[in-house]
């Protein structure tokens, strides 16, 4: 069977969504063997999707980095011929390693027919204590923006952020192995975001390392 034949759509979010305020078109991708949760903002409009899953608006990044780090190959997820990422390959591959995804809004309002964080409402934050319960080996939560950044903050009460490729600990939460848990800021990658894709990927790269996940090291000698 198809890791993805049941599909990733929340349909009675979708149904109840409307009078400007939308509810979050995508279930929760929670394995149970999850080191990192990633947390953005808000998916983009469906008419931007290619497929449907996180970051699945074909120019975002997010899948070319995550290529890199892990196979040296910015294409590894995208389907050949195709303006379209493999999405059986992908929840395989977050599924092997342990990647989780949701949002740190679960209901939003778009001040603006576009897909920038700097005009999105949060209606509606996410209880991320009850994502984080359902990963009893995260490690880390990682924002990708600074909408999610902040909504996160809030959240847990934190008022110091960190910086893009820097983490701090959350407070007053921990995992099955009584860890402390780290909030980590990662570039976004949105092609919007003024930051060159190397860089981004150097970022995202050490930050998997971190955690402890084996990532592809190009030799220093063909770069």
């Amino acid at each position: 069977m198809s890791v993805t034949q049941a599909g990733w759509l929340n349909q009675e979010n979708i149904d109840k969504s409307g009078e400007g305020v939308e509810y979050h078109p995508l279930r929760p991708f929670l394995p149970t063997n999850a080191r990192v949760l990633f947390l953005g903002s808000f998916p983009p409009q469906r008419k931007r999707w290619c497929m449907d899953f996180y970051y699945p608006n074909f120019i975002n990044d997010h899948w070319r980095i995550e290529g890199e780090v892990f196979f040296g190959d910015r294409n590894h997820f995208v389907l050949p011929g195709k303006k379209s990422f493999d999405l059986d390959a992908l929840v395989a591959f977050c599924c092997d390693r342990g990647i989780a995804f949701f949002d740190t809004a679960t209901a939003v309002r778009r001040l603006k027919d576009n897909a920038s964080d700097q005009f999105l409402e949060v209606v509606v934050p996410t209880d991320i204590r009850a994502l984080l319960h359902q990963l009893p080996r995260c490690k880390v939560v990682v924002t990708t923006g600074q909408k999610a950044t902040d909504t996160l903050c809030s959240y847990f009460g934190m008022t110091e952020k960190p910086k893009v490729g820097m983490s701090l600990p959350i407070p007053d939460i921990g995992n099955a192995a009584r860890q402390s848990l780290s909030l980590y800021r990662l570039p976004s990658s949105s092609r919007a975001y003024p930051l060159t894709f190397e860089r981004k990927v150097a970022y995202y790269r050490e930050m998997f390392a971190a955690v402890g996940f084996m990532v592809y090291e190009r030799d220093k000698d063909s770069i």
